[in-house]
């Protein structure tokens, strides 16, 4: 199960913590931008081989993407526009820290698959899932969090895949560092979840046709 379909049962963490960030003079939609410059210089510290400041940046990406939301819902600042943003910021952050892990894996990797061609399988993986979920919500459905692998796990494991890179960073199987293994389980089970989606939101879609 994704851990984006947990979000509704963290919003007692999240709540307290809205409270406190609602006193700052800063807007959820600035909130949301900021969290994008973390997951560019995340990316940049990927790319120039530096997993554990990559990794510091991911962890302040990710709590700010969290953060922009609940702000919003708690002081009633929500709207179409921030939702936008929210969704495309969140496919630029993708992009920015998987390019920086291609980028140093294009430098270092001794792959028998180059880099950029893992790195393709992964970035396609990643925006197509992300892709259907959003999809499903412009057909007039609820947004789709299902699959093996949402935005949330995405996250978890570059974290845990990162800090790996820190302490091991040489390769570990077929020339490549868990870094390059999370490219995989990015491409592998990001398609997976596309699939997923896809086929979640057509049956959704072929039930409420009969029903009409």
């Amino acid at each position: 199960m994704s851990l984006d379909s947990l979000r509704p049962k963290v919003q007692w963490i999240l709540t307290p913590i809205a409270e406190a960030f609602s006193k700052l003079p800063i807007t959820p939609n600035m909130w949301t931008v900021v969290s994008l410059f973390c997951a560019l210089i995340a990316g940049i510290f990927f790319g120039f081989g530096l997993p554990l400041f990559g990794v510091l940046f991911v962890v302040l990406n990710s709590f700010l993407d969290v953060l922009d939301g609940a702000l919003s819902r708690h002081t009633g600042a929500a709207s179409p526009i921030g939702d936008y943003l929210d969704h495309v910021f969140d496919r630029y952050a993708d992009v920015f820290i998987i390019t920086g892990i291609i980028v140093y894996g294009v430098q270092t990797w001794q792959a028998p698959v180059p880099a950029w061609l893992i790195g393709l399988f992964a970035i396609t993986g990643v925006l197509l899932s992300s892709y259907m979920g959003t999809q499903a919500q412009a057909v007039g459905l609820k947004r789709n969090y299902g699959g093996v692998l949402g935005r949330a796990d995405r996250l978890v494991l570059l974290m845990l895949f990162g800090h790996a890179e820190v302490v091991y960073p040489a390769p570990i199987l077929f020339g490549l560092p868990f870094l390059g293994w999370m490219l995989v389980v990015y491409g592998f089970f990001g398609h997976i979840t596309a699939i997923q989606r896809f086929v979640m939101t057509l049956k959704e879609l072929l039930k409420d046709a009969h029903a009409q």
